[in-house]
């Protein structure tokens, strides 16, 4: 744990000295310890628990040359305070300002130029503030956006480029969209799309070259369309494809297969 490493740095390598500090008085009051909760020291967790017990100090540190201060002490500040910070050069800064903000602000994010900034903005926008960022050039960050958009507006994504992503749409499509993701490149998106197809419209995948999918088409769609999966290639789909029509025409002619 850092409380236990027996140095106090600061960011630059320096040896920390409570001498000659501007929190001295802090110090002998006990709002700070070197080592434990130290503005100055270069590990997060005392900057944090500095400004944790010492909240009404954040103000002053905005401007900090060390990112982890901003960074920290943007989670204590004046929210009026803040909107300078999102255009700081350090990504920590910039999401630890934007996430206390109101909403609006996130807008100004959505084309950050690093990816965890966008992927977090991502999570705090919606509707069609978040459809620019469906063709954001990161996966991760387009994953996170075809997670949250609305499943209306997910028409733009059926055709990106990750098969994550697809795969993701195709579990959130509208029913009616389906058919248009039947022949993806993909067998995990395609098999995606087949166990949301209905029978009826699930006989179309029938000769699909995955297996996975052959098997859902055998084990649901109607009988009437699997006689060219009872000779199936794969064992496990001609046992499900015979298996049930065989019980389809022992029900209506007390004949077996």
């Amino acid at each position: 744990m850092i409380d236990d490493i027996d140095e106090a740095l600061d960011w630059q390598g320096h040896q920390v000295e409570c001498t000659g500090c501007t929190h001295l008085a802090l110090n002998a009051a006990g709002g700070c310890r070197i080592r434990h909760a130290c503005v100055n020291d270069r590990y997060a967790r005392r900057i944090d628990r500095f400004f944790n017990w010492n909240p009404g100090l954040a103000d002053g540190y905005l401007g900090h040359p060390h990112f982890e201060v901003r960074a920290i002490a943007a989670k204590f500040a004046n929210l009026f305070l803040l909107p300078p910070l999102l255009s700081d050069a350090d990504e920590t800064v910039r999401w630890n300002a934007v996430r206390r903000l109101p909403r609006r602000y996130a807008l100004q994010l959505r084309g950050d130029p690093h990816r965890e900034v966008r992927m977090r903005v991502a999570t705090l926008i919606e509707g069609d503030e978040l459809l620019p960022m469906a063709s954001d050039e990161d996966y991760y960050v387009r994953l996170v956006v075809a997670r949250r958009l609305a499943s209306l507006l997910l028409g733009r994504m059926i055709n990106d480029e990750e098969a994550e992503v697809r795969r993701v749409v195709a579990r959130r499509i509208p029913d009616e969209w389906l058919l248009g993701m039947i022949n993806d490149g993909d067998a995990a998106v395609r098999l995606e799309v087949a166990q949301r197809l209905s029978p009826d419209r699930l006989a179309l995948m029938r000769c699909d070259p995955d297996w996975r999918i052959r098997y859902e088409v055998a084990s649901r769609a109607a009988t009437g369309e699997l006689m060219g999966l009872v000779e199936d290639q794969d064992g496990l789909v001609r046992e499900v494809a015979r298996s049930r029509v065989a019980v389809r025409l022992e029900r209506e002619t007390g004949a077996s297969l």
